[in-house]
C-alpha cells in the first residue's frame, strides 16, 4: 500500500477497492458544494460508481500514467489529490483534487499537493505541472497561486458545469 505522511494528522494513501464506500459517503455528503464545479459528481449515485472510479486509477496506477490518493485526515478520508494523466514525452502532467465541504480551511489541499509536486519533480523527474480551476473557483486557484506556479492564461468555454461553459486559468510550475 502506497502511503506517505504528510503530518500527524494527514497522510495521503493510493485509493483502493476497500475505500470505495467511504468515497462515496464523502461525495455524497459534499455533493452540492462539489457538484458546482466537479461535473462527475451526478454521475457517482452508488458506492459502485465509486468503486468504477477507483478501479480505473489503479489501471492508471498500474500503466504508470498518474495515479489518484485519498487525502486521510485524523483517520478520516477527506478528498482526493492525483495525477490526471502523465505526458511521458513531455515529461508533464496536471494535477486534479477536490475536498469533502467539512474538511475545507485546515491547508489540507496546500499540503497534499505540495507533496505531489515534490514526487512529480523529485522522483519522476517530471519538467512541468499544470494546474487548471474554473475562473470563478477562488478556492481552487488559491492552491496553485499559493504554491507559487505561474498564471499562464484563460482557456475561455473549457468546460461544461450544470448546462453552462465555464472558462479556466491555467497554472504552470516548471522544474528549473
Amino acid at each position: 500500500m502506497f502511503k506517505h505522511t504528510l503530518d500527524e494528522h494527514t497522510e495521503l494513501r493510493l485509493l483502493e477497492v476497500r475505500h470505495a464506500e467511504a468515497l462515496f459517503q464523502l461525495t455524497d455528503s459534499s455533493r452540492e458544494s462539489l457538484r458546482e464545479w466537479l461535473p462527475w459528481v451526478d454521475f457517482t449515485k452508488t458506492a459502485e460508481d465509486s468503486k468504477g472510479f477507483i478501479e480505473g486509477t489503479m489501471k492508471k496506477f498500474g500503466n504508470n500514467d498518474g495515479f489518484e490518493a485519498g487525502i486521510w485526515y485524523k483517520g478520516e478520508l477527506a478528498g482526493v489529490v492525483g495525477l490526471h494523466a502523465i505526458n511521458w514525452s513531455n515529461r508533464s502532467t496536471t494535477i486534479g483534487y477536490w475536498l469533502g465541504e467539512r474538511f475545507t480551511g485546515h491547508g489540507l489541499m496546500t499540503k497534499a499537493c505540495q507533496a505531489v509536486i515534490d514526487y512529480c519533480f523529485e522522483e519522476l523527474d517530471l519538467k512541468r505541472i499544470e494546474i487548471r480551476a474554473a475562473t470563478g473557483n477562488g478556492k481552487s486557484f488559491a492552491i496553485p497561486e499559493r504554491l507559487g506556479f505561474q498564471k499562464e492564461g484563460v482557456v475561455r468555454c473549457a468546460e461544461r458545469l450544470n448546462g453552462a461553459y465555464v472558462d479556466h486559468y491555467v497554472y504552470g510550475l516548471i522544474n528549473e
